[in-house]
């Protein structure tokens, strides 16, 4: 009973949540192989090799799969790949892109945003922004599944690498193409991997304010930017910062919202970090149900309060 899971990466350096990836298909049991599929991805397999509990690495280094576009890559899994008992994804843009064509090409019902593994065919996933959890038993042949990669600790390195195996290229479909890439470059950690979060709401009042109030304390922890819809609705931050059921899942071991009242979907996307602070002037807002420390006042007057704190500590 042998387990796929597919890497996410960007040719050159292997994203976080194929480690968290790898412990959620250690908790189905049997030998795991990773599949590295990319254009020059090298590093990414050579990565993928250091991680433990993997027993070997495949990978399809070929132009068509340059731009990862999910037409092409689902191809080449129900080609290559469709003996494996569980192909598992992280479950991001591109996970969330993938499976439901990998799933259709199998001829199988996917499960979806993955928390926990009872068993070789038993998961448990959120339904209702989080509110509750739903066990469910897949009775198809091959099990597709996309992990949250917060709900499970990432994976060690091995000891040993383990040994990289070239795999074929299936046919190029055709069906999508990459006209460009815009990135958002920054120094600060990525969102979903920080350690520490810092979150803006539409309390904030403009972008400037977002800005020139959060960045400041992100500074001095360490921590990436986030923000809630209301504020991304609002026109401060673009739509890589939301943190939420539509946005982004994040855990970190800090996260502090500012300015956000708790919204079911945003609250769907933080409320596993280990500590959360809120800051808001309304002492009946919905974050304080699931806040560890709470301050009720003026963001304005609190978060430099806060600063000037943090820099004379």
């Amino acid at each position: 009973m042998a387990i796929l899971v597919i890497a996410e990466h960007d040719g050159g350096v292997l994203k976080a949540a194929t480690r968290n990836t790898v412990t959620a298909a250690a908790k189905v049991g049997g030998p795991i192989r990773i599949l590295v599929a990319g254009s020059d991805c090298g590093p990414a397999a050579g990565a993928a090799s250091k991680i433990s509990g993997v027993s070997k690495v495949m990978v399809a280094d070929d132009p068509r799969y340059g731009d990862q576009t999910a037409e092409n890559v689902a191809a080449l899994v129900a080609a290559r790949f469709r003996d494996f008992s569980h192909i598992l994804v992280p479950a991001g843009t591109f996970g969330k892109n993938l499976t439901p064509r990998v799933a259709a090409l199998l001829d199988v019902a996917p499960v979806s945003d993955v928390i926990r593994v009872e068993g070789p065919d038993t998961f448990v996933r959120p339904v209702y922004a989080g509110n509750a959890w739903v066990t469910v038993r897949s009775s198809d042949p091959v099990k597709v599944v996309t992990v949250r990669a917060a709900a499970f600790d990432p994976a060690g390195d091995a000891d040993v690498p383990a040994p990289v195996e070239a795999v074929a290229a299936a046919g190029d479909l055709g069906l999508s193409r990459r006209i460009r890439r815009e990135l958002s470059l920054s120094a600060r950690p990525e969102l979903t991997e920080a350690e520490v979060v810092v979150s803006g709401g539409r309390a904030l009042g403009s972008r400037e304010d977002f800005f020139r109030l959060l960045e400041p304390l992100a500074d001095r922890l360490g921590a990436a930017i986030g923000a809630s819809r209301a504020a991304v609705d609002a026109g401060y931050v673009s739509n890589d910062y939301q943190v939420g059921q539509t946005g982004k899942i994040v855990a970190p071991r800090l996260y502090i919202a500012v300015g956000i009242s708790g919204a079911i979907q945003h609250l769907a996307g933080m409320k596993d970090a280990k500590v959360i602070v809120a800051v808001n002037k309304d002492p009946d807002a919905p974050i304080f149900q699931v806040s560890d420390y709470f301050m009720v006042g003026d963001l304005f007057r609190i978060l430099p309060e806060l600063i000037d704190a943090l820099e004379n500590d």
